[in-house]
């Protein structure tokens, strides 16, 4: 059976539950309440499992904080054997429209801390990372105060719709490929 692992980036903790920064969680959560699996606490993280078309999906949540993702990255993938093609790594991004999808093949780390790690530990940038966009609402100085902030009132309304079409992009990389899902998907 076909195993993928699909990485939800975030920082552990309250206080970073209803961030912008926190996106990775949120959209792990909202595809856990449509799978009904349940995350349980593991080395590194949080897992859950579901399958999806004969695949089976291992959802992570690292507990390693943001700029130390890779190591959860790293582990879970050569723990449960699956190849780097079979990875998708979702993060948020301050340089796309709030609720804008992209999901790439490979490419820089964008300024982003997590996928710096990602990207150091397992010495590539060819793998698979889903990007939300969460906008650039802030003033020169304040980028962290902005995707450390939590969402505002319209983004809040906005996003169970984002969050069901994330779902949807998730399965679709899982069953009908990079290529496909990139082609359906992408700015959307």
């Amino acid at each position: 059976m076909k195993k993928f692992l699909i990485i939800g980036l975030g920082n552990i903790g309250e206080k970073y539950a209803q961030t912008r920064h926190n996106v990775g969680f949120q959209i792990m959560d909202h595809l856990s309440h449509e799978e009904e699996f349940t995350f349980m606490d593991a080395k590194l993280g949080a897992i859950g499992t579901f399958k999806h078309k004969g695949r089976a999906v291992l959802c992570l949540k690292p507990s390693t904080y943001m700029n130390l993702s890779g190591k959860a990255v790293n582990y879970w993938m050569n723990k449960e054997n699956i190849p780097l093609e079979n990875i998708l790594v979702i993060t948020d991004d301050i340089n796309l429209p709030f609720g804008t999808l992209r999901l790439k093949a490979k490419g820089s780390d964008g300024g982003h801390n997590g996928l710096k790690h990602v990207q150091q530990v397992l010495n590539t940038t060819r793998y698979h990372r889903f990007r939300f966009g969460v906008g650039a609402d802030f003033s020169k100085g304040r980028q962290i105060d902005y995707v450390l902030g939590d969402w505002g009132e319209e983004e809040k309304q906005a996003l169970p719709e984002r969050m069901k079409r994330s779902t949807e992009l998730i399965r679709s990389f899982v069953f009908a490929g990079a290529k496909n899902t990139m082609n359906q998907f992408n700015g959307t």
